[in-house]
């Protein structure tokens, strides 16, 4: 399997090296070729896998010859091998029709956990094999920097740097990074929002100052194998219920357009989905461009919901670029618009290209409330306030009566203790084995929002 990028000058690689390399080097995110597609009879005969085979299962197309099939096994059940929940991201039913899945089960009890463990073991492969170093730059709106510190942390040829918004985080997200002490990991905590964090990181990529002296990695879903791992929980969750003979619907809390573009994938694989429902807090630039044509950037507003905080979607390019034609030069030339005045109206062609899946709600904080206590009173769940956004768009939705329809929680409601007691009353509580995090020493550096700071850091702090 090749990898071609969004803006089409970055160099052809292998699976390999679009994982060390994150962003392509024209400013474009990588995609497969060619989407690989499972047979209806290769999909039923995926039902009943433990999770770390299924994985090597989905996975093995977009690996291609950089892994043997045994290899890819190995490390699917090393990383999975560490969720508390043997079924990895089980399902639970609401009611006669609604599921949620749970992907909060890893050892930062998020959803990112899910690919960044394995991608944590595919940085070390690699590298090893190229006897190489790599410095990891990311940037987080809560969840991802949790998970890739842990990802990463003491392996001796990674390090990382990973940006967040200073208050803008939950405390419990803030800690998981800032507490751990490794020395491979520095945390920044820049005044600005998560967009300017991923600015910066983007910016990075392109600086020659910093990619003359050092190897830089991405952790965001900007890079492929991360999102090529969350495509495993569709088919895990759709399998169960009836794919591939029966069609199932996504309701997915989206930010930064990763994990529901997975979705998209697992779509174009051969799984059998209704409806990929994007569901948007109030800052809504999806729903707007998904409605309306409209990708245009506002302000942020801060929210209860801190990792859908976002107006900028890093990964609704490889959307664009797959509904508009794959043309590479258009494009680049699209984004380079919408990067200079940050307006972008969308074609034809792309919004032809999305109608037939994607669909989109927008949640403001009441709305999020009250689903919230919608799950506590009439299914015995606590939700985190992503999970209850992607919840309150799964209730609204127009998909078939007889079509399942499985929102994607996201994360531990603990993580968001202060959201989650205002709107139900229940304080959740951390599970035990983080139950300390709030003694833990914390470590960071507060630099201010602008970009030559934090490129100073990276260049004194880099081995």
């Amino acid at each position: 399997m090749q990898y071609v990028s969004t803006r089409g000058s970055a160099p052809t690689l292998d699976f390999a090296g679009v994982t060390l390399a994150g962003l392509a080097s024209d400013g474009g995110l990588y995609v497969p070729e060619h989407w690989p597609s499972f047979t209806t009879d290769e999909i039923a005969a995926m039902r009943g896998l433990p999770y770390a085979e299924l994985a090597a299962r989905v996975m093995q197309p977009f690996v291609g010859d950089c892994l043997t099939p045994e290899r890819l096994r190995a490390l699917c059940e090393e990383a999975y091998g560490r969720f508390s929940h043997k079924a990895v991201t089980p399902l639970v039913q609401l009611d006669e029709r609604q599921w949620l899945l749970e992907l909060f089960h890893g050892p930062t009890l998020a959803f990112k956990d899910v690919a960044l463990q394995l991608l944590g073991l595919l940085f070390e492969e690699f590298l090893e094999r190229d006897n190489a170093r790599l410095t990891i730059v990311g940037a987080t709106s809560g969840d991802t920097g949790s998970a890739a510190i842990d990802a990463v942390a003491g392996r001796e040829r990674a390090e990382i740097f990973m940006l967040h918004p200073a208050g803008r985080v939950s405390d419990v997200q803030r800690r998981q990074m800032t507490t751990v002490l490794a020395p491979n990991v520095h945390n920044i905590a820049i005044d600005g929002s998560f967009d300017d964090a991923q600015a910066m990181v983007k910016r990075i990529f392109a600086d020659d100052t910093v990619t003359a002296k050092h190897r830089i990695g991405a952790v965001n879903s900007i890079n492929w194998a991360r999102l090529m791992a969350q495509v495993v929980y569709y088919f895990a969750a759709a399998l169960p219920l009836g794919a591939p003979q029966r069609k199932t619907a996504f309701s997915v809390p989206t930010g930064n357009f990763g994990d529901v573009f997975a979705g998209y994938v697992a779509s174009q694989m051969g799984l059998p989905i209704e409806r990929l429902i994007v569901a948007t807090n109030v800052n809504d630039i999806l729903h707007r461009a998904l409605s309306d044509g409209d990708y245009s950037a506002g302000a942020v507003t801060a929210t209860a919901a801190p990792s859908m905080d976002i107006q900028v979607s890093s990964n609704f390019e490889r959307l664009l670029f797959a509904a508009g034609g794959r043309d590479g030069a258009a494009m680049a030339q699209q984004m380079r618009g919408f990067e200079a005045d940050k307006v972008m109206q969308l074609t034809n062609a792309q919004r032809d290209g999305m109608a037939a899946l994607f669909t989109s709600a927008r949640a403001d904080d009441a709305d999020m409330a009250h689903a919230m206590r919608w799950a506590q009173e009439n299914c015995c769940q606590i939700l985190d306030p992503h999970t209850a956004i992607g919840l309150h768009a799964a209730l609204a939705s127009d998909v078939p009566p007889d079509v399942p329809v499985v929102t994607l929680a996201t994360a531990h409601p603990a993580k968001f203790p202060d959201a989650v007691e205002r709107a139900t009353g229940a304080r959740p509580a951390l599970p035990a084995r983080i139950g300390d995090l709030f003694a833990r020493e914390e470590r960071f550096t507060a630099l201010d929002g602008g970009y030559d700071a934090v490129r100073a850091y990276i260049l004194g702090h880099a081995s």
